[in-house]
Formats: structure tokens, sequence, C-alpha cells
């Protein structure tokens, strides 16, 4: 584990009840901490500073959230839009910094930023899916085929990746597999929104973007911005154990991604893009 990161899980004493008989025994639980974001740009030759809020999440692979995030927001694009990202303080620190490089023009995104924030309703559906940008437009389209069988079996896949979940029962996981369903890659966050950001993140570190070729799969419901960060990492199939919100079957249809629910056991539905699975 890096130097500045905490453990994502913590022991507690618990008094635990069965049968009307209570026992005092140590519980696993998945750790929450804050963490500030900061970005670091350049604005008329001159260094600027934004803070972007505090973010409850669990600690551990917190560069991958921070590049994850920006990646959603539609600050960057790819690595070679950010110079470093590094933790302040000393660790372990729940206080971490993005510096972007010059070409990168984050006031404009800033501007724009507060822009849309002001002029959304918040709950307008049309308004939301005119926010997306796709900054890897058609080029992310491919002709992807994935057969039932492994839409299926990708639960039972991800459960030897899901460390943390084990021992607490209390944390999402979004993994990244190939069309054949092999596993790259799992991260694990009491917040599902972070477990994808992580991803994307470690995506974004590999140069794997866009993922037109892969699945993303999470053991969450899937929400308009779970499937809004899918689109703007070039992603095409999302598939969760839960089930999707009427705003991300809507938003899958117009972007064209395959999204698919209540993948459990030998059976999922298919809410968008069944084209995709034979």
């Amino acid at each position: 584990m890096d130097s500045n990161e905490q453990p994502a899980t913590r022991e507690f004493p618990v008094r635990r009840v069965k049968q009307s008989r209570a026992t005092t025994v140590s519980d696993t639980v998945a750790v929450e901490e804050p963490l500030e974001r900061r970005l670091v740009y350049w604005f008329q030759d001159a260094p600027a500073v934004q803070s972007l809020g505090l973010t409850m999440r669990t600690p551990g692979s917190d560069r991958e959230l921070m590049l994850g995030s920006l990646l959603s927001e539609g600050v960057i694009c790819n690595r070679s839009d950010v110079v470093e990202v590094r933790h302040l303080g000393a660790p372990p620190s729940n206080e971490i910094a993005a510096e972007l490089a010059k070409h990168v023009d984050a006031e404009a995104w800033r501007l724009a930023r507060a822009s849309y924030i002001s002029s959304s309703c918040g709950v307008c559906g049309k308004r939301s899916l005119e926010g997306i940008q796709r900054p890897f437009g058609e080029e992310s389209q491919s002709s992807m085929n994935v057969a039932a069988s492994i839409v299926s079996r990708l639960p039972d896949a991800l459960v030897q990746y899901q460390d943390a979940f084990s021992r607490t029962g209390g944390l999402h996981a979004a993994a990244l597999a190939t069309g054949s369903g092999e596993i790259l890659r799992v991260f694990e966050d009491v917040g599902r929104h972070n477990a994808l950001d992580k991803l994307l993140g470690w995506c974004v570190l590999e140069d794997l973007l866009p993922l037109g070729e892969h699945i993303v799969f999470l053991t969450s419901r899937s929400s308009f911005e779970l499937v809004h960060k899918v689109v703007v990492a070039g992603g095409q199939m999302l598939a969760t154990v839960g089930a999707p919100s009427s705003l991300a079957i809507e938003t899958a249809r117009e972007y064209g991604v395959t999204l698919v629910g209540f993948v459990r056991g030998d059976r999922f539905n298919t809410y968008a893009g069944e084209w995709r699975i034979n």
C-alpha cells in the first residue's frame, strides 16, 4: 500500500445478536474518508488553482480516482493532458492535486461548467443529455459482439477480485472486461461512482481509451451518471447487477451504448443496444 493511502477496511467491536443471544465480536467494515481535490492549470501564462470540492471515498487508488473524475467531467481526454497527480501534506493524506498540461483549456471548462450548473433544472433529462461531451466521437464506435453466456458469467468471474467486499459486504466494484469475458482490472469503493472513476482513471494511465472493445461491469444499479461516464470514456457496453433508471436507459439509447441490467445467474435484461449481444 502507498504510504499516502489509508487502509480500505477497519475493525470495530460490535454486539451481534443471534437467536436472542448477544456476543461481542470484531467486525470488518469499509473505510469512508473525505478527499479534497484541487486542480492546477494554466491561464494567461500563469498558474491557477481550482477547488473541485470534497468527495467521500474509500482510501486507495486516489490517483486513479482523480484522473477518472477529470475524464468524466470533460477536463481531460488522455494521459498527455496531465503533468502530475500528487497527494498534499504528510502521509496519509486526504488532499490531492492534479496539475494539467499547458495546452488544456481548463478555464473554458470551468466557465462552461458553471454555466451548465446554473442553467440546468437538475431534473431535466433533456438538459442532462445535452451536457454530455463525447471526446472520442465516432472513433469509439465498434463492431464488438458479445455472447450472452459471457455476460452471464461476469458476476462469478468478478467474485475472486472482490477482496474488500468479501470481508465487509459494504463496497461496490467496477470491472473492465474483454469481449471474451476476461477481467482486466477491478476497483472497489463505498461509492459506485467512485469505483467507476477509479477504473476509468486506470484506463487513462494505461492508454486504453476509448473503451469500444471492452465491457464495463458494475455491482450496482445503473444511473444516468454512470452511463454518462461510460459514454465519455468511449465505452460501448455497460452491464450491472442492479436495475437501470429511466434516464440511464434513455442516455444509453441516445448514444448507442449497450445497457444490460439484472445480471444474475443465467439471466439478464438488455435495455439498449441489444445488437451487440448474440
